[in-house]
């Protein structure tokens, strides 16, 4: 993708009009229509190919961008696959099940937002999935807040809070596959390198949401007390599930690459099934290609559970292909390069080409208010800016979830927020000062591309 040479060069007007009207097509079918984001990127690209025969540029050589495009996803779009029979045996084996219970023993009387926030971070984690915790756990707790009065946007910041912390951070997660895959870091490198920025983020929001909690008597824990009974009533909760998490751990400590690491860990999960339930072979075939389904006649358990396999990673790879492709068309007429030249000028120091990029993947959530495309686009244009700076790709990869993945929820128009706010009750716009770790997260990484702390560079600088 980033290697692709152009083969016009396209005026500065027509490339700024073109990625406008890209921006507004995209824009307005995914938030005035509740299209998915596929239809208008695939129309994009029909623009794109029109606008290249237009300059008389042959079909074939279009035709070559599109695939040399695409083909920069082929590593993410197989770690997706582990990723969905992870997910599937993971829940088989009770992982999943039995860490989000032991997230539920967390909750006391005392420091309610703070414990509200280190849960659905547990569970974030577990999961893999921001939305899937927020519209389980957290309706939870805001059915909690509102009971004992408590302030529902402080509840709901730290919800959102928690949920993206786990998103982030979880191997699960498919933002986070993406953004390590789409530049070519180690998917455990890329999570051991968030930490840097991540984990700052996380303590000052904890002390935040500490010294926001009321001192409060929780006796209104009837719906706490449901998901834990249903949790237990799986019959998956034991003290083994966690083999599989500590395989995982073992295996990338030992550096092993991630593609591999996820099936070892997907295997042991399906061993472990055993201990606690038999499945025949056709079965757990079933399972780990079109997922889990849970059936324990508790609504918000079985939203929980039913997730996972091959099947469900699809939409994620239809996607990040269709988008990869749109990119190899944009590189290949020319239009990125025309406008990376009106900056280049700017991005001569490492500072301001981390602020550049945080910039741009805050200003796509802000304009499309898509996730993945601020994560796509915002790798695809500048990891040539970071290699000229002599910067690693995982500090990229870093700055495409610390500005991308963490603020689409703090958007209220975006595919994020719309969900969260009709999901929690609570608009967007009163939550966001509350969402600590969602507004850290940005600040922190440009102030340390600023300072120049917690950066890799490469050998040859």
């Amino acid at each position: 993708m980033f290697k692709i040479k152009s083969v016009i060069s396209p005026t500065v007007a027509e490339s700024l009009g073109l990625v406008v009207v890209i921006i507004a097509m995209i824009n307005v079918s995914i938030l005035k229509f509740d299209s998915v984001p596929h239809l208008p990127i695939l129309f994009s690209i029909l623009l794109l190919i029109c606008y290249g025969l237009l300059k008389k540029v042959s079909y074939r050589k279009l035709e070559k961008g599109l695939v040399e495009g695409a083909s920069a996803g082929m590593s993410a779009v197989f770690l997706f696959f582990f990723i969905g029979i992870l997910i599937s045996s993971w829940i088989m084996s009770g992982t999943i099940p039995s860490l989000i219970y032991a997230g539920f023993t967390l909750i006391t009387p005392t420091f309610f937002f703070a414990i509200v926030f280190v849960v659905t971070a547990v569970v974030g984690i577990s999961v893999g999935s921001s939305l899937t915790t927020v519209a389980t756990i957290g309706v939870a707790f805001i059915g909690m807040a509102s009971v004992l009065d408590l302030s529902l946007a402080i509840a709901a910041g730290a919800i959102v809070s928690g949920a993206f912390f786990g998103d982030k951070m979880s191997p699960l997660s498919d933002t986070t596959n993406l953004a390590s895959s789409i530049v070519g870091v180690d998917l455990f490198e890329h999570i051991r390198n968030m930490g840097w920025t991540t984990i700052p983020a996380f303590l000052i929001s904890l002390v935040s949401f500490a010294l926001l909690s009321p001192k409060v008597t929780l006796t209104h824990v009837d719906k706490i007390t449901v998901f834990q009974e249903g949790l237990l009533s799986t019959g998956m909760i034991h003290w083994y599930s966690v083999i599989p998490i500590v395989v995982l751990i073992i295996l990338s400590i030992m550096k092993i690459p991630a593609m591999m690491t996820l099936a070892i860990s997907s295997a042991s999960a399906v061993l472990i099934t055993y201990f606690h339930q038999v499945y025949s072979a056709s079965e757990v075939f079933g399972i780990l290609f079109g997922g889990f389904v849970s059936s324990t006649g508790i609504e918000d358990i079985d939203l929980l559970l039913t997730r996972g396999g091959m099947d469900s990673m699809m939409f994620t790879v239809g996607l990040v292909l269709l988008a990869l492709s749109m990119g190899g068309l944009l590189f290949t007429l020319g239009i990125v390069q025309c406008l990376l030249a009106k900056v280049e000028s700017l991005l001569k120091k490492v500072s301001s080409v981390i602020a550049a990029s945080a910039l741009t993947a805050i200003g796509i959530n802000v304009l499309i208010g898509e996730q993945y495309l601020s994560i796509l686009l915002t790798g695809q244009a500048f990891q040539s800016q970071y290699e000229k700076v002599g910067l690693a790709n995982k500090n990229l990869s870093r700055v495409m979830e610390d500005a991308g993945t963490v603020v689409n929820p703090l958007v209220p128009w975006s595919v994020c927020g719309i969900f969260i706010a009709g999901v929690l009750g609570v608009s967007t716009v009163e939550y966001l000062p509350f969402a600590f770790f969602c507004l850290l997260s940005p600040i922190l990484t440009v102030l340390f591309g600023y300072l120049g702390k917690t950066l890799t560079y490469t050998e040859k600088a």
